[in-house]
């Protein structure tokens, strides 16, 4: 969204020495990680907010401050929260399940999210939340577009055509194709608890 060239480094999951290549590249573990020469940053709402001061022509925050005081705030809910949605749903782009029964702590999750865009696409006109152009806050939430699109959730026609805008973006579907070429299974994920 930022427009930056940059190079993406998949690393083998099955593969040993990933561990200690990934502590490497990123001090937490936690992926994804941008470097761009001295500089490494780990977590994605650091990351968008790097992207907006060394690439201000991206506009990845609104130029109005109420605005993007907004776009932080529910940037960073996105961020910190829905932890019940993202036990409950948990990320695949591989699988589809039309029949999946949301349980209710989801729900309230879905409900708060719904209500969210349904208030950022009435204020800011869309077709984003904050208006003609993708910023920050959709990229926070479009992976939960990907998890309303794998569990069929069901949503209003404003926030089912908010979906299907970022799930058209052509990162996002360069991402989606991605991610079905990985390997089906992750050993780690397979553990029963």
């Amino acid at each position: 969204m930022a427009g930056l060239d940059f190079e993406e480094r998949v690393l083998a999951s099955d593969d040993p020495s990933t561990r200690a290549e990934l502590l490497l590249l990123s001090p937490s573990f936690l992926v994804p990680c941008l470097t761009q020469g001295a500089i490494k940053v780990w977590d994605t709402l650091a990351i968008a907010e790097y992207l907006n001061e060394t690439l201000p022509g991206a506009a990845l925050l609104p130029r109005d401050l109420a605005a993007r005081t907004h776009c932080r705030a529910i940037s960073g809910e996105m961020h910190s929260g829905f932890a019940n949605l993202r036990a409950a749903l948990p990320m695949n782009l591989k699988a589809h399940y039309p029949d999946f029964k949301v349980w209710a702590g989801a729900q309230a999750d879905i409900d708060r999210i719904a209500a969210i865009w349904r208030e950022c696409l009435k204020r800011y006109g869309g077709p984003y939340l904050f208006g003609a152009g993708p910023t920050l806050a959709d990229a926070m939430y479009a992976p939960v577009c990907t998890r309303f699109s794998t569990y069929a959730v069901r949503l209003d026609r404003l926030c089912t055509d908010y979906c299907e805008t970022i799930l058209n973006l052509p990162g996002m579907l360069e991402w989606i194709e991605a991610a079905k070429a990985e390997p089906d299974e992750v050993e780690e994920l397979e553990a029963e608890f």
